[in-house]
């Protein structure tokens, strides 16, 4: 909660120091993604009880439209669809984190002329995890809120690359932190 905060307090001040020039990013944009994830899970069904902590890959492709509300801010929506690399196993059993899917918004400021650009976001996520303890096995659909921060850079043309922490609370005691590396474009 602390680092949503301080990129609070980040966008807050970018916001205030952007110049009159700047412009909110706008229209449709794709984006692939990797990243650390880090999902911390308690499991207590179908006979499989623990606590998994593990640390992984997260990787995936995301896709958003940026509506420009004024020079200064722009709204969009987030749709995203990843993986993960966690997988761990102790004494109760194997627990794998699977894809997760997000659907969201954002409100993004300019940093400068060029198009780059902070951003925090919010939204619903659904995750599956599947667990396994000798013959039992499990998987199951978490439902939950992700919320996080960010920044895009441009490149060349309408190429961006970026960075964003989010936070992830799912339903059953489930948490993940991840911190990912982003590349896409604008159309």
């Amino acid at each position: 909660m602390k680092k949503f905060v301080a990129l609070t307090a980040v966008a807050t001040a970018a916001l205030a120091a952007t110049p009159a020039l700047a412009q909110a990013p706008q229209g449709p944009r794709v984006e692939a993604l990797v990243g650390y994830d880090a999902p911390r899970i308690k499991v207590n069904d179908s006979g499989i009880n623990g606590t998994f902590k593990d640390e992984g890959v997260v990787y995936g492709v995301g896709a958003g439209y940026d509506f420009a509300l004024s020079n200064g801010a722009s709204l969009g929506v987030d749709l995203e669809a990843s993986d993960s690399t966690v997988k761990e196993t102790n004494v109760a059993g194997t627990l794998k984190a699977e894809r997760d899917l997000y659907a969201g918004g954002r409100v993004s400021f300019p940093l400068g002329a060029d198009g780059s650009n902070v951003y925090l976001k919010g939204g619903y996520t659904n995750a599956r995890f599947s667990a396994e303890s000798g013959a039992l096995r499990a998987k199951q659909d978490l439902d939950g809120y992700r919320i996080g921060g960010g920044a895009q850079f441009a490149l060349a043309g309408k190429a961006y690359i970026g960075g964003e922490y989010r936070f992830s609370d799912y339903e059953n005691d489930v948490r993940r932190h991840q911190l990912v590396a982003t590349v896409g474009t604008r159309f």
